[in-house]
């Protein structure tokens, strides 16, 4: 890839990832519900694999030889939802039917209802342990499909995640990678206070995985890891992204309170003016 086509690339992931910000304080303001600080926080991940990393067909959904993306932290639904609708599954006019009766736009994602949903998230810890059973069939079927797993930090607070991560090493699982977004804010307070995750890169490490850690904002250094990821062989991959709760709506921002309170039309409106 030249620098020229490096940065109308990272130039475009700018836009992309503004707009599903965008995308999520209407979905949430207009539902009157939903978790717009994770959401906000993971959306420069999110946007990164769907439009420059992730190999998928709209018009073919269910293909054989897809990449896989389970969003483990299903709460963060209205950004899948968003990539989703920017990325062709189905109309973007769709997203302000969320969460209200009758949408296929549920408070957390139900792969029976709606296209490019890989599995029903929402009781957290259980997406990792359904990305190492995704991987160890794309192994067994010969197929060349990779699987990527976001994770809340609150989340791996869970025992199922670390059942998850030995057993993903035990296989040598190199076409499975996991993106944890670590904005260390869940709906109680601060991870660190809740139940302290640290040293968690040397947990990764001591159950087997290849490990990085990035600045989850910086589309290079996302770029550069998934990248990275690819080349890693029998292992799995784990991308710390150190991220901000909230991030691009100032009030939002670093506020443990937004976990899953929607904004106001008011706040929605001086939101998206941030927004642009």
């Amino acid at each position: 890839m030249s620098s020229m086509n490096r940065e109308e690339l990272l130039a475009r992931l700018q836009v992309k990832a503004k707009e599903l910000r965008r995308h999520v304080v209407r979905m949430t303001a207009a539902a009157g519900s939903g978790h717009p600080g994770g959401s906000l926080s993971a959306a420069d991940i999110v946007a990164t694999l769907y439009f420059a990393v992730l190999r998928l067909d709209p018009a073919h959904p269910t293909a054989p030889d897809r990449d896989r993306f389970i969003l483990s932290k299903g709460h963060a639904a209205p950004l899948l939802y968003a990539a989703l609708a920017e990325r062709g599954f189905f109309p973007p006019a769709e997203l302000l039917t969320l969460r209200k009766l009758g949408s296929r736009l549920q408070g957390h994602p139900d792969m029976r209802k709606l296209p490019g949903v890989e599995m029903s998230t929402g009781s957290l810890g259980q997406g990792l342990s359904v990305g190492v059973g995704m991987a160890l069939a794309g192994r067994l079927d010969g197929r060349d499909y990779r699987v990527y797993v976001l994770l809340g930090d609150g989340e791996c607070q869970e025992g199922q995640v670390w059942e998850a991560a030995m057993a993903a090493a035990h296989y040598r699982l190199d076409n499975l990678v996991a993106i944890l977004d670590y904005n260390g804010l869940q709906i109680d307070g601060p991870v660190s206070e809740v139940m302290n995750l640290e040293p968690v890169a040397d947990k990764w490490r001591a159950f087997g995985w290849q490990v990085q850690e990035i600045d989850g904002h910086d589309f290079g250094q996302i770029l550069e890891a998934l990248a990275a990821a690819e080349k890693v062989k029998g292992k799995p991959s784990m991308i710390i992204a150190r991220t901000v709760k909230g991030k691009g709506v100032s009030f939002m921002e670093h506020q443990a309170d937004w976990h899953g309170v929607a904004p106001k039309p008011e706040q929605a409106e001086v939101a998206l003016k941030e927004l642009g």
